[in-house]
């Protein structure tokens, strides 16, 4: 990859090198984090790279091509194919889900029980749109939310897409027999909606979500290393996977070379499956970033991405005013989201430098990327410590970030 003129684009270079000693210094040679690698680019142009630590407890570097565990940032993947159906006419964001899962017929809305008891007969639920599971705004749930009764049969049934689920079919018909956590429209709360969506995605185009992201997604932008599993021989570049303890070194949690990533999974989790690569999601970002195209290759268009990265939460409130859950791949003040990405409303509610209209996310793993499609700025950071709110490494970057920038376009 070849990294340009920080000056040239905008950057003052001695301050995009405070990033690599921050990281050193604040989370690697603490032992907090295992190792980290972060890419800034501005107009799809790499201005800074910095890959440091290491890829497994055996002592592998980290390298530039080592694969990680992207978890949640599937879900804007998973998002950007839905939208290319309904730029196809296959399916419209206001369609009742129902058209396409028809298991969905009979579910309610939670009213009691659950736990060791039954749960109570569900109140009748509206109608549950397409767009709803892009908004998570669907009243499904997630079980790692820990919150409440339903929360707690997601975890039984293994209905935060598992990848040992029996299949597509299965997971919707479990699903499907779950009260929902509210009305649907009415509230936020973070979601298997992306999961759901994939379902929704394989079932239109007639193959599964991993053949569709294949074909119509990594092979034309050439995202060599992005896939549902890590194949036999780039097994060598898999990262072990890690896990917080308070007051501890972080415990190995999937070893790489016994990982079950390293198998095809049962269920392509539309969620959270995938492997990549700091290369391959900057190559994703590079399409954001050039309004749904890159180097003649156009995935969507600029409208529907404008529609995709706009605030759908009720009456253009923030998180705050309508999340049920907490969660850790935004800060809910000043956000709000989209169809598929946190959307920042307010930076000074924020209080992270930026704009307006910056789209982002992040995996559990506490790898993350931010668009700003203002001062056509990217960044995509890579790491393998679960869960992602053991620290604030997200918003330190972007203040890093924007602090080495010198020439906005706001």
């Amino acid at each position: 990859m070849t990294i340009a003129d920080p000056a040239a684009l905008g950057f003052a270079a001695d301050r995009l090198d405070r990033i690599a000693p921050f990281l050193a210094e604040r989370y690697v040679t603490p032992g907090k984090l295992p190792g980290t690698d972060v890419l800034v680019a501005r107009d799809g142009v790499p201005v800074y790279r910095a890959t440091q630590g290491i890829a497994r407890a055996d002592g592998t570097p980290l390298a530039a091509d080592t694969i990680y565990r992207i978890a949640s940032m599937t879900k804007p993947l998973t998002s950007i194919a839905f939208m290319m159906l309904v730029e196809e006419g296959k399916v419209a964001l206001d369609d009742p889900i129902t058209r396409v899962l028809p298991e969905f017929a009979q579910v309610g809305v939670y009213t009691g029980g659950g736990g060791e008891a039954p749960f109570m007969p569900a109140r009748p639920a509206g109608t549950i749109r397409m767009v709803d599971l892009l908004s998570h705004q669907s009243g499904l749930t997630y079980g790692i939310q820990n919150r409440t009764n339903v929360d707690a049969a997601y975890r039984k049934a293994k209905l935060d897409g598992h990848a040992s689920l029996p299949g597509n079919d299965h997971f919707i018909a479990e699903l499907a027999k779950l009260p929902l956590e509210f009305e649907p429209g009415t509230a936020w709360n973070y979601s298997v909606g992306t999961d759901v969506l994939g379902v929704v995605v394989a079932r239109l185009s007639g193959m599964s979500l991993g053949a569709f992201f294949a074909s119509r997604i990594f092979d034309p932008l050439g995202m060599v290393d992005t896939g549902f599993h890590c194949p036999p021989d780039k097994a060598h570049r898999l990262a072990d996977a890690w896990n917080y303890a308070p007051g501890k070194a972080p415990q190995l949690l999937d070893k790489a070379e016994s990982s079950n990533t390293l198998r095809p999974p049962r269920f392509e989790s539309g969620g959270g499956g995938l492997l990549s690569t700091t290369a391959d999601y900057h190559r994703f970002c590079q399409a954001l970033i050039g309004g749904g195209a890159v180097d003649g290759v156009r995935l969507i268009g600029p409208r529907t991405l404008a529609l995709m990265t706009a605030n759908h939460l009720p009456d253009g409130k923030d998180l705050t005013q309508v999340s049920k859950a907490l969660f850790s791949e935004a800060n809910n003040a000043g956000a709000g989201f989209g169809l598929g990405f946190g959307i920042t409303l307010d930076p000074a509610r924020a209080l992270v430098p930026g704009n307006a209209g910056e789209y982002y996310w992040g995996g559990i793993f506490s790898t993350a990327f931010f668009i700003d499609p203002v001062e056509k700025l990217h960044m995509v950071f890579m790491t393998q410590l679960m869960p992602s709110s053991a620290y604030p490494i997200r918003r330190q970057l972007k203040t890093l970030i924007y602090a080495a920038l010198t020439q906005s376009r706001a």
